[in-house]
């Protein structure tokens, strides 16, 4: 059982350390989610104009719902804390957040709870009550509480952190005239009206309607033409995907060859595999083979089949890919590592339409779609006569380039949420999505695995999420190899914000609190540093420090005399002079 005792044991220091302000984006963090800093007064305005728009009722259950989400959002850095053991800090980051967002000053007055027996009790009390003040200010005194947004912020981070319904309620609001606000938290099932709040906080029916037309719409497209139908990864709104995925789709309806050009990762497969799903041929097989993965004196049995005796090994007789694929489509990946020989084979077969299988006289009719997919230039090995012409030639008659996915930055956030989704089912997960952090890193990333290597490493960072959490910048990328953050601002003990100085001031005091330097390796780091980029001229040297030449040479004789055992009496010039030979 956590209960409050004494105030002064919870410490928000590492709380502010995690706010941090970066001027030239543009972007405040805390933790891995990015925040705003609002004006109060245009923030009054917009609530003002949700109640006159909507009216009292729905406006309070508006209001709620934002505050709860908000709420819900900063419990996840309460799960952060509860890993020191430490429940009563760990809960009191909600009311420490409320005040750093500047919403409302906390002072609790009561808080008990059990998280594994799920008991819960707690009071408040709010000053400068932001929303308080501001209805007040723009609806007068009001006959029952108005602190709708901070009432849904904490009893969504209660939710969240106990992992139960929660439900708080003002006591006393300032909105009403009163000094401060009283709020009452505990479990919803211990309210009488506890379900006439839970109606407060369910979307409104219009919205549900919406979702359900909606839904409806997706059925409808969906039926319209089950020849358009595309495997489920197939997602991308960019340009040069478009643009590909349109040719695709104008050469499905035909026989003719496909040549798919783009980087390992882009997708090749899975571009066959839609033109195969909308083409006449959808109910025949598809088969696949990558060229560069087949021995070379195997090829041409593996391409075009064998019979028995045909060589030593060949105990039976069996069919090709071109045999299995007959009526179908066949996909050779990195055709480019196909042998010349195999090569001049493969040519008769798409003129002629027959394969002849090794160690056979006969002849077989097949009826194949080819799918040719290299990511290397045919153009480049035809002129290093490692690939025919003529061979090249009849691929390329239909060319579809796939651009890679640092051409598609728009793509990217929808495809990481698609294997998300895809990836936390398989692993049993439930996960509340990417944080802010992951979805920048995930978008700046130059992925130069193409989405093959985002797909891996959106199923790392699902694995390695805690469940019921958000996947986070270092479950995905674990070898640092995501942006950095910039260089910006931070909120020192005392609120204020601190620059980039003052931070290094701070962790350079620590250092020497906490023993890990010394005050004289200090000084003595600063002077020679001023010296070599002086370039050992002792006044310019000076200086850069704001010291005057005497100044300056005493210090440094006088660190240089203890570290060499000679006293202070020794020459500073001797010592220069030593070092300049050394």
């Amino acid at each position: 059982m956590a209960k409050l005792h004494d105030m002064s044991c919870i410490d928000g220091g590492d709380l502010r350390s995690r706010i941090h302000f970066c001027a030239d984006t543009g972007q405040i963090w805390l933790h891995e989610h990015r925040m705003l800093l609002v004006h109060a007064e245009a923030q009054a305005a917009l609530r003002k104009e949700l109640i006159d728009t909507l009216g009292m009722a729905r406006a309070r259950g508006l209001l709620l719902r934002m505050g709860f989400a908000s709420g819900a959002r900063d419990a996840e850095l309460a799960q952060t804390r509860i890993r020191t053991g430490d429940d009563l800090a760990a809960f009191m980051t909600g009311p420490q957040l409320h005040a750093l967002e500047g919403i409302v000053g906390v002072i609790p007055l009561q808080l008990e709870f059990d998280r594994a027996a799920g008991t819960f009790n707690a009071e408040f009390r709010w000053i400068n009550s932001w929303e308080g003040q501001s209805h007040k200010r723009h609806f007068g005194t009001c006959s029952e509480p108005v602190c709708w947004t901070q009432i849904g912020y904490a009893c969504g981070y209660s939710t969240a952190f106990m992992g139960r319904p929660i439900l708080y309620k003002e006591a006393e609001c300032a909105g009403m005239g009163a000094e401060h606000c009283h709020i009452v938290g505990k479990p919803a099932e211990e309210w009488p009206d506890a379900e006439e709040y839970r109606r407060l906080f369910a979307p409104e029916s219009i919205a549900e309607q919406l979702i359900d037309l909606q839904a409806q719409v997706e059925q409808l497209r969906s039926t319209i033409d089950e020849r358009a139908r595309l495997p489920g990864d197939m997602i991308g709104d960019s340009p040069g995907f478009r643009f590909a995925l349109s040719l695709l789709q104008q050469a499905a309806g035909s026989s003719i060859a496909i040549l798919l050009l783009g980087e390992t990762g882009v997708g090749k497969e899975l571009f066959t595999r839609a033109l195969h799903e909308m083409s006449a041929r959808r109910d025949r097989p598809l088969v696949a083979i990558n060229c560069a993965a087949i021995p070379h004196d195997l090829v041409e049995a593996e391409l075009f089949g064998v019979e028995k005796g045909a060589y030593t090994g060949a105990l039976a007789a069996r069919p090709g890919r071109f045999e299995r694929a007959n009526g179908g489509t066949l996909f050779l990946d990195e055709i480019g590592d196909l042998p010349l020989t195999a090569q001049s084979k493969l040519l008769r077969v798409l003129q002629e339409g027959e394969v002849e299988r090794l160690g056979d006289d006969k002849t077989r009719r097949i009826d194949v779609r080819l799918v040719a997919a290299t990511n290397a230039s045919l153009a480049q090995l035809v002129k290093e006569g490692r690939f025919r012409a003529d061979l090249y030639y009849r691929l390329n008659a239909f060319q579809i380039d796939i651009p890679p996915l640092r051409q598609r930055r728009e793509d990217i956030s929808p495809l990481a949420k698609h294997f998300l989704r895809k990836y936390a089912a398989i692993n049993g997960k439930k996960l509340l999505g990417f944080s802010d952090k992951a979805k920048k890193a995930l978008v700046g990333h130059a992925w130069p695995g193409n989405i093959r290597e985002l797909q891996n490493t959106v199923e790392r960072g699902v694995i390695l999420a805690p469940n019921g959490g958000r996947v986070e910048v270092d479950h995905l990328f674990l070898s640092g190899a995501h942006i950095e953050d910039e260089d910006g601002f931070g909120l020192g003990p005392n609120g204020k914000i601190d620059t980039e100085q003052d931070s290094l001031a701070r962790s350079l005091c620590s250092a020497v609190c906490d023993g890990a330097l010394t005050l004289e390796q200090i000084e003595t780091t600063l002077l020679e540093t001023a010296l070599d980029k002086a370039r050992g001229n002792l006044s310019s040297a000076a200086r850069m420090l704001g010291l005057t030449r005497p100044q300056f040479a005493y210090r440094l004789k006088r660190l240089r005399g203890e570290e060499s055992g000679a006293g202070p009496g020794a020459d500073v010039t001797d010592t220069l002079s030593g070092r300049a030979h050394a």
